[in-house]
């Protein structure tokens, strides 16, 4: 048996950028991570009021943030990830979902976390639960973590879960948004959770499974 679930929204509502934020502020620089919060806020206040796609603004904001860590190796960019788990999107967890993974787990499903999110900030809290990661690898340069690639989003995120683990569809899936369908209908029971309007409408349309719902946008 063979469960994949997205992360953000799905699993979490924390966020990679406000965890890494703050571990910059408690390991690197109090001034950098304020300058940094100064800097994304009109954006953020365009993203709230739906005037740009919060799920792109999102994805290039953590991508952007990786460029402040600075003097980057291995080790450094493994404490930053941890931080972010266990101070934010673990701290943030959906339990009655995480809950769900870890039974699957128990009851001796594979169970892969799936997500645009960078590998290393998904690692830590994977391995909480059991679980192992596809997500978006990165590479350091020159003391600089990088993308490799592209995004694992949307058609992309399934085209890599097919392929990596060699199916045609798995058994389970959960998804938050409307970028999530790709995954959810190649499984053959697919799991909203807590879905944007579209995907719940799609979700009510066809008869798969509704955990949660977030009113503001989910009616």
């Amino acid at each position: 048996m063979i469960v994949a679930s997205d992360l953000m929204g799905t699993l979490t509502t924390g966020s990679p950028f406000l965890g890494l934020i703050n571990w910059i502020k408690h390991n690197q620089s109090k001034v950098r991570a304020n300058l940094y919060m100064a800097a994304i806020t009109p954006s953020y206040l365009l993203a709230k009021n739906g005037l740009i796609d919060s799920q792109i603004w999102g994805q290039k904001l953590m991508v952007d943030s990786l460029a402040y860590i600075k003097d980057a190796n291995p080790e450094k960019l493994g404490q930053a990830s941890e931080w972010v788990v266990e101070h934010d999107l673990w701290k943030n967890r959906r339990e009655e979902v995480v809950a769900r993974l870890i039974k699957h787990r128990k009851d001796g499903a594979k169970v892969y976390i799936a997500s645009s999110v960078v590998e290393p900030f998904i690692e830590p809290f994977a391995k909480r639960i059991g679980a192992q990661v596809i997500g978006t690898p990165v590479e350091i340069v020159n003391g600089r973590v990088k993308m490799v690639g592209q995004l694992m989003a949307n058609e992309k995120k399934i085209e890599q879960v097919l392929r990596r683990l060699g199916v045609e569809r798995v058994d389970v899936a959960y998804g938050d948004t409307v970028l999530d369908i790709p995954l959810l209908e190649h499984a053959d029971q697919p799991v909203a959770v807590y879905p944007d309007a579209k995907l719940k409408s799609i979700a009510m349309e066809r008869g798969w499974e509704i955990i949660g719902d977030t009113p503001k946008y989910g009616q």
